[in-house]
């Protein structure tokens, strides 16, 4: 991508915008036994090759000069139904500085393929430095924001995606620059420009126009800054072998109007501050507190919500399934969004209780809050939703690694949001946590 591109690009910043990215780069610079101890910090060469051969930890299996990517080989959610699909990226056997890499996916239930391809190119090793530009032509869930510079998670399930309801179509290309200023100061600049075609039945309706498909030009700043992680880097990923707390993410996104036929105008602001406690004890708490913020002509594919994971459905039993890690679980989908919204989630995990060799169950307290509002409501039409004007609130617990992997989940709705009905409040589903 050309630079003056990019300079073009910071140039257009509004002033908030770029008060918002000084911001963070000053924070930046600012009687039970247990089954084992609370911190394993493993940085010997013989660990470190075992971790990286691992493809349960890197969620990489690698064939050659290949890793084929396990996040792609089967998935499930309401509208494409069963997706089964293949992909993943070359490695260093094939180029040290160079990858390719790529999926491609087919719903049974839409009968549509999805793919992307692309490379990546390596400008400097030593700050681990990397250019990449992929097309990609898929579906994205109504809402979602992600950080460019979280950590890449494969688990072999993924919770939510089994119930979400609400997606859009889009078409892609994607340019990105990813630097390290320091082992514990990550960075990714992303140019992107999307069509976006509607799957529901909503329409954007702006200046006497209602837009059912547009087109967006987009801008992503984001850093992530953990001081007490140690990690090395692999070609196949970064593995943190000891995920040390607190971590500062923050990210700015401008979409221009008029740039490549872009429809819209907008800035997108998230900042997320992720704290873990591991007492001597052998208990923790973690605390995850994230605010977003959005202001312009935005469509509501791309504002926020809270990560809702209760299936719409009347009877408890009908909403039982999976249990997410960071979504609030007597939330039903697509009841709130929002252009501001903060959230707050505390767990307390206790010591896991010996019962027998195989059988050590863990307990764990939860509570989450989320608080928000909706700037220009009347534009979005055809998807009925509320807003968190006022505060939401859930509370539970867990009972883990019960067997398998397998454990229980418990969550109840209270506060402004208590609904009527009794067992609508409740949230009663199974987790997954398995070790390997």
């Amino acid at each position: 991508m050309p630079l003056y591109f990019y300079l073009l690009v910071l140039k257009s910043f509004t002033p908030l915008t770029k008060s918002f990215l000084l911001l963070c780069c000053i924070c930046i610079s600012g009687n039970i036994w247990c089954q084992e101890p609370a911190v394993v910090i493993t940085d010997t060469v013989s660990d470190k090759k075992e971790i990286k051969k691992s493809p349960f930890k890197t969620g990489f299996y690698p064939i050659g000069f290949f890793d084929v990517d396990l996040r792609y080989f089967v998935k499930y959610n309401n509208y494409e139904g069963f997706r089964l699909g293949i992909g993943g990226i070359t490695n260093e056997r094939l180029f040290e500085n160079f990858k390719i890499g790529g999926y491609i996916a087919r719903g049974f239930k839409d009968q549509e393929y999805k793919y992307s391809l692309g490379g990546n190119i390596r400008l400097n090793p030593e700050t681990n430095t990397w250019a990449n530009l992929y097309y990609t032509k898929d579906i994205s869930e109504i809402g979602t924001f992600k950080y460019l510079t979280d950590a890449r998670v494969y688990s072999v399930f993924e919770p939510r995606l089994i119930n979400i309801t609400q997606f859009y179509k889009y078409r892609s290309w994607k340019s990105s620059l990813q630097h390290e200023f320091s082992p514990k100061f990550l960075s990714e600049i992303k140019l992107s420009h999307s069509n976006v075609e509607q799957i529901e039945d909503y329409q954007f309706a702006i200046d006497n126009t209602a837009y059912d498909r547009y087109k967006l030009a987009e801008a992503t700043v984001s850093v992530r800054f953990s001081p007490k992680t140690n990690f090395f880097t692999t070609d196949d990923g970064r593995i943190e072998y000891f995920d040390g707390f607190p971590k500062i993410s923050a990210q700015v996104t401008q979409g221009f109007e008029g740039i490549a036929e872009s429809d819209f105008s907008y800035t997108k602001l998230g900042l997320k501050f992720d704290y873990y406690i591991k007492r001597t004890n052998l208990s923790s708490t973690n605390f995850v507190l994230e605010g977003n913020l959005a202001f312009g002509d935005v469509p509501l594919t791309h504002l926020f919500h809270a990560y809702p994971n209760s299936p719409t459905k009347d009877e408890i039993l009908q909403r039982f399934s999976v249990a997410g890690i960071r979504s609030f679980e007597t939330m039903y989908f697509g009841e709130f969004f929002s252009s501001r919204l903060a959230t707050l989630q505390v767990k307390h995990s206790l010591r896991r209780f010996y019962i027998s060799e195989k059988f050590k169950p863990e307990l764990v307290l939860i509570t989450k809050h989320a608080i928000g509002n909706m700037s220009y409501r009347e534009r979005h039409v055809g998807i009925p939703f509320s807003t968190l004007n006022e505060l939401y609130s859930e509370s539970g617990l867990e009972l883990n690694r019960i067997l398998f992997g397998f454990g229980l989940s418990f969550a109840y709705r209270y506060g402004f949001y208590h609904l009527p009905d009794f067992e609508d409040n409740i949230s009663f589903k199974f987790t997954f946590n398995l070790k390997l």
